[in-house]
């Protein structure tokens, strides 16, 4: 934890604490439910808390979120926590998983973040969805293609899109290129130099001869 508070002296030991309480469910709940790599789990501070708390970092004023495949919570719980003290947040949790759904819950519970967790496939929870929404996340769920179709009507809607995407990024920025004309911007991983946070401000489907825009 020591080095992950050095990389974001900006955080509050008090969420600190509570991402603290939340690793500590993580290992509590890894045996049963999987939630992580497992050679992942000794290194779970940077590999997985450092590499979600670049996200809120990288658009703060976001106060409402959505969050696709939340998984253990990897970025979306970090965020809530991360926003546990703003009282206008929220943070939208997707996950199709009813175990991990439960765990989503438990640990918003035991920290006091604010969080929805919503157990669904994410074409049906976002199908009709009318919910104010700043920003939306992902992380190590589908290809960029993939995840600006999950995400092109509330882009367009105002929202704003932080996608992980590791060393392969620039093949996954030129796929989904052929489908959709992206106002995007690169920021290096904090975490791992050769990887990227993509921030997607704007996106409408690509017409012929048109590319990405940057």
């Amino acid at each position: 934890m020591a080095v992950v508070q050095k990389m974001y002296p900006d955080v509050s030991h008090e969420t600190f604490n509570r991402l603290a309480l939340y690793v500590d469910l993580v290992r509590k709940w890894q045996p049963a439910q999987n939630l992580i790599a497992p050679k992942t789990l000794p290194d779970i501070w940077i590999r997985h808390v450092a590499d979600s708390i670049q996200i809120q970092k990288t658009i703060p004023d976001a106060r409402n979120w959505i969050d696709f495949g939340s998984g253990a919570g990897f970025p979306g719980l970090v965020t809530a926590i991360l926003l546990a003290d703003e009282p206008e947040a929220l943070v939208h949790l997707v996950e199709s998983n009813q175990r991990k759904a439960a765990f989503l819950r438990t640990v918003a519970r035991e920290t006091g973040c604010k969080v929805q967790v919503h157990a669904g496939r994410i074409e049906s929870v976002t199908e009709n969805w009318t919910q104010p929404i700043d920003a939306i996340s992902a992380r190590a769920l589908a290809s960029l293609a993939v995840l600006c179709g999950f995400s092109a009507r509330l882009i367009q809607q105002g929202a704003t899109a932080v996608f992980h995407k590791g060393q392969d990024f620039q093949r996954e920025i030129e796929e989904a290129s052929h489908e959709w004309s992206l106002d995007l911007v690169e920021h290096k991983s904090r975490v791992d130099p050769l990887s990227r946070v993509l921030v997607i401000r704007g996106m409408e489907p690509a017409t012929a001869g048109r590319g990405p825009v940057s």
